[in-house]
């Protein structure tokens, strides 16, 4: 049997492959909401079976959470990697309700101008779609060969979207299982509808919560206005301070670790069809707000950011009170890039506020979560032939390109588990993904699970 086989398989079966998506798409696993916790205990229970069916060794591992579904295959391959899929089945909430033009647990294929087809239901793209692309081209080469090319371990969980919980405890628990000379994540975009793309740059993260306390209470700014500190005031000079007039963060020490942009990679997305002013257009924008003198494109997948994401204080209510209050918060996220610490960050921020307060304030932070940036090696073997499957798939070299989020399962398995991770995705920037009527093209669906079938043909090589 050949590629070719496999790749004709999955063309003729595209139709049953769509079924089985719409099966799985109809199960409202919603992790947020408790009310929908069988739902994803359905969810991992429909994954498990469908994997059974392939001959994989699937199991339902339950958590304190939503379960776990690990698949393993056990036949010899001498001298083949052995790479571990990760992926997730639990989706966002679909509100508001009354934005979809259909219900959201009812997929459907839409005819769109062109001649094209998208598949419309939450989760269609983020990430039962994605996930299946991978699932549908192993069901492909069983079909054709008896067997898949190589060893393959699936680990599924159902608290992505909450922060997923459980993931550490459970890759803890489950460290030898689970380890692999690689892992897939197929949970990211590709550069545009008709060219590939591999993430291989991640951002980290550092949130960051701080509380300024002034008076032991509020006070009437009649009676108190002038003399009393007003903690808003004082927390809003102090984030003010954050950015100097280049759009650089002036935090002591925050640049240490930064690096400079692989020139290979740099060059590559100078060249990319990217248009900056129509991408600030879209957003109702005119001007670039970040470093001075850096792309848009290196300023969101190369360089470090700092975004005050809310302020709390005073009175917010209808109307007006005139009050000072005797406490401001705010919470703040810091992307990371290169070598940057994320204890580091987190320490120097804090000292930073520190030393802003004046006489009479003090502050507390509260923590919510940090993790380093990510850079797969531009030399890994393992990129060279997933970058020539994608190429001999769409007719397009795939884009190296970052990502301006963080996606923490990528740092888990390097940190716990010694592995690299691959990030391969057929997502679109349109795809509405966390909104009403989202959506994954057709094209995105058949073509990733061809792709997928060309990755593994060319790894068991």
């Amino acid at each position: 049997m050949t590629l070719d086989d496999v790749l004709a398989a999955i063309d003729r079966d595209l139709d049953n492959s769509l079924a089985r998506l719409f099966t799985f798409l109809r199960i409202p696993s919603i992790s947020t909401d408790p009310a929908f916790r069988k739902d994803c205990r359905a969810a991992a229970d429909w994954l498990s079976v469908e994997l059974n069916t392939l001959g994989f060794e699937s199991r339902v591992h339950a958590t304190t959470g939503h379960p776990m579904v690990v698949a393993h295959t056990h036949r010899p391959y001498a001298g083949r990697p052995h790479v571990l899929f990760y992926g997730h089945y639990d989706v966002q909430p679909p509100d508001p309700l009354e934005l979809w033009e259909a219900p959201p647990f009812e997929p459907r294929l839409v005819p769109v101008p062109g001649g094209k087809r998208r598949i419309v239901a939450r989760g269609a793209a983020d990430d039962k779609g994605q996930l299946m692309t991978f699932m549908e081209a192993c069901r492909a080469f069983v079909a054709v060969e008896g067997k898949l090319p190589l060893p393959v371990t699936m680990l599924f969980e159902g608290e992505e979207e909450t922060g997923s919980p459980s993931l550490k405890p459970f890759l803890d628990a489950h460290r030898d299982e689970l380890k692999a000379d690689l892992a897939f994540v197929c949970d990211t975009d590709m550069w545009d509808a008709a060219t590939p793309a591999v993430t291989t740059m991640l951002r980290g993260l550092v949130m960051e919560e701080v509380v300024v306390s002034g008076a032991d209470r509020d006070l009437h700014s009649g009676l108190f206005g002038g003399p009393a500190i007003n903690p808003i005031r004082v927390l809003a000079r102090i984030l003010a301070d954050i950015h100097d007039a280049d759009g650089r963060i002036a935090i002591p020490g925050f640049y240490d670790g930064v690096g400079e942009l692989d020139a290979e990679i740099g060059a590559q997305w100078m060249k990319l069809a990217f248009d900056e002013v129509k991408f600030l257009g879209g957003l109702g924008l005119k001007v670039a707000a970040g470093e001075r003198g850096k792309h848009v494109l290196e300023q969101i997948w190369a360089r470090p950011t700092c975004d005050v994401n809310g302020i709390i204080g005073g009175y917010t209510g209808e109307g007006s009170k005139t009050v000072i209050p005797a406490r401001a918060s705010a919470k703040v996220s810091f992307r990371l890039v290169g070598d940057q610490d994320p204890t580091i960050i987190r320490d120097a921020f804090r000292a930073f506020v520190r030393a802003r307060l004046p006489a009479d304030c003090s502050a507390e932070f509260l923590s919510h979560g940090a993790s380093a940036a990510l850079r797969l090696p531009l030399a890994s073997p393992y990129l060279a032939m997933v970058r020539a499957a994608l190429e001999a798939e769409w007719g397009r070299p795939a884009v190296l390109k970052g990502s301006g989020g963080s996606i923490p399962i990528v740092g888990a398995f390097k940190r716990d588990l010694g592995m690299d991770s691959l990030l391969v995705g057929f997502g679109l920037d349109d795809d509405r993904i966390h909104s009403p009527n989202e959506k994954y093209d057709l094209a995105s669906f058949h073509k990733g699970t061809r792709s997928w079938a060309r990755i593994l043909a060319a790894l068991a090589q």
